[in-house]
């Protein structure tokens, strides 16, 4: 993990040490003037909102849901195909032999499964392209916060949804949209293979239900 995913998911994962911080702050602020050590000051971000309100979080949106609908306009023919061969073989079963009903539903079945599967490759090209997507707009977050950080002069910055109580940060949200805005206003959403190790846990998930 490079060091600009790592300041990322700090961030999404760093509430559980508000509480430290804020103890700590409290006893900084009570103890003599003269051996007072000086108080963490906390930069407060709404991650999600901040990506979702970027031009970079809707251009990603609006290419996924595009994506969507392509792949549903591709299927769809085949899916009633699928539809109407199930028709005919429920109409048909009176008359037709035991082994011809048998093997037109094999046939089905064989056919089901093969779209299946082509419906769940083409919605991991999909996701893979969004995982993609979203890293680089990580890649960029990275220094944005960073630099926010150097400015402000704080010592912790924390995810608004990991965060209980914090009184005294500062929530810089909205310059990080803004900096993101400059910086990245758009990026491609390419259709990509999801990570194999990805695959496999997204595999196992579906075999457990």
């Amino acid at each position: 993990m490079n060091k600009t995913s790592s300041l990322i998911r700090s961030v999404a994962v760093a509430g559980s040490i508000l509480l430290a911080a804020a103890t700590a702050q409290s006893a900084y602020a009570a103890a003599p003037a003269g051996g007072a050590a000086p108080a963490a000051r906390i930069l407060i971000i709404d991650l999600r909102r901040a990506i979702a309100a970027s031009k970079v979080g809707q251009s990603i949106q609006t290419q996924v849901n595009a994506l969507k609908q392509q792949a549903q306009g591709q299927l769809n023919s085949e899916a009633e195909g699928l539809k109407r061969q199930r028709a005919e073989i429920e109409q048909q079963g009176a008359i037709l032999a035991a082994n011809v009903k048998a093997q037109k539903l094999k046939d089905f079945q064989t056919r089901a499964q093969a779209f299946e599967k082509k419906v769940q490759e083409r919605g991991g090209l999909i996701q893979g392209g969004m995982l993609k997507a979203n890293a680089q707009v990580e890649e960029a977050l990275g220094p944005i916060l960073q630099g926010l950080m150097q400015e402000r002069g704080a010592t912790v910055l924390l995810d608004r949804g990991a965060v209980l109580l914090a009184p005294n940060a500062i929530d810089v949200t909205g310059v990080v949209v803004q900096r993101l805005d400059m910086k990245m206003p758009a990026v491609k959403v390419e259709l990509t293979a999801l990570p194999p190790g990805l695959v496999a846990r997204q595999q196992a998930a579906a075999q457990a239900q």
